[in-house]
């Protein structure tokens, strides 16, 4: 239902135009308030690159940080990941992950980063909090990336990257709730960058494609190519921003899951639920987002999906430069 209004396809989008107004104006008043200066803003003694979106829903946000991380440390840097920690509930901020935390203390996206990169996370509702915090126990960072966070004025940031999904880009156009936008379109000219997630990227928007790795088993580690599962019966799940993205990823690489269950963004699975979908001789399908949640009750005929993000060598460039310009040089 929200897919077809926020798209579109149904009309009915009009009548919480009222609301969506008021969303406007309660955003627009907060970021005039930074800029004349009557909200105070935080500026943290090293760069900060935030990543972020116009919309609501999964564009592709997480693996650019994972992808960011890992080209910054490429070229000799030491990068730390903050983020709000959405859906997680610890009992103190800031949280400093370790390879104990799970996903209802960080929320899955953190816990995701960490486990990928095993960079320096912290979650905090207020990521100035979270970054003092990684500067007090990691005393090499030298660039923070925020995963999420472009409409958190309260964090002065040096490199702001939007991220988009360029199938749907932005749908009807209109703010909270009658649209799926944060802030409106234009809000893209005063970006460094935009990162355009499958689609067809436009005039001056970086190319991305999310190529999928190998299953991977959640209960014992094994790798196998996607072609060894097209024959085998399966089943598969995704409780992420835009579910369809992963059932097609199956399906472009000639799985043909026999049901496909799509649940909410950051759902709290329960084993009770995920054992009944798979029977037999079906495999479990899910992505990595998903296997964060599911490691604790695994069985083992469920697979993750990790993918990675793949920008051009040129654009990769360009954006690197960018960054690195921020940092002094590497001896």
């Amino acid at each position: 239902m929200i897919s077809r209004l926020w798209s579109g396809e149904s009309g009915w989008w009009r009548a919480l135009l009222p609301l969506s107004w008021l969303y406007g104006a309660i955003t627009a008043s907060i970021r005039l308030a930074y800029r004349l200066g009557i909200k105070k803003s935080w500026k943290a003694p090293i760069p900060i690159v935030v990543v972020g979106n116009l919309t609501a829903g999964g564009n592709g946000k997480t693996p650019v940080v994972i992808w960011l991380v890992e080209q910054l440390r490429q070229h000799g840097r030491v990068p730390a990941v903050v983020s709000r920690g959405y859906g997680g509930h610890a009992s103190q901020y800031p949280l400093l992950l370790n390879t104990q935390t799970s996903p209802q203390q960080a929320g899955d996206e953190p816990v995701l980063i960490y486990q990928r990169t095993g960079v320096p996370v912290a979650v905090a509702p207020k990521r100035s909090e979270a970054i003092q915090s990684l500067l007090r126990t990691h005393k090499d960072i030298d660039i923070v990336i925020t995963d999420d966070g472009l409409q958190h004025y309260a964090l002065q940031r040096d490199v702001e990257i939007v991220v988009i999904d360029g199938e749907r880009r932005f749908g009807n156009g209109w703010w909270l709730p009658a649209g799926p936008m944060r802030e409106r379109a234009s809000r893209l000219r005063k970006v460094d960058a935009v990162i355009t997630n499958g689609g067809v990227a436009q005039a001056g928007e970086l190319a991305m494609q999310l190529m999928p790795g190998k299953l991977v088993n959640l209960v014992t580690g094994q790798s196998v190519p996607l072609a060894q599962f097209t024959d085998k019966p399966s089943v598969a799940l995704a409780g992420i921003g835009h579910p369809p993205r992963f059932f097609s990823t199956l399906r472009a690489n000639g799985i043909q899951p026999v049901a496909e269950y799509a649940f909410q963004d950051h759902h709290a699975y329960t084993s009770e639920e995920l054992a009944v979908l798979a029977s037999g001789e079906q495999q479990l399908l899910m992505t990595e987002k998903d296997a964060v949640k599911c490691q604790p009750f695994a069985q083992h005929n469920w697979w993750y999906l990790p993918v990675e993000a793949q920008l051009s060598q040129s654009d990769t460039q360009a954006l690197l430069t960018k960054i690195l310009a921020l940092l002094p040089t590497t001896q």
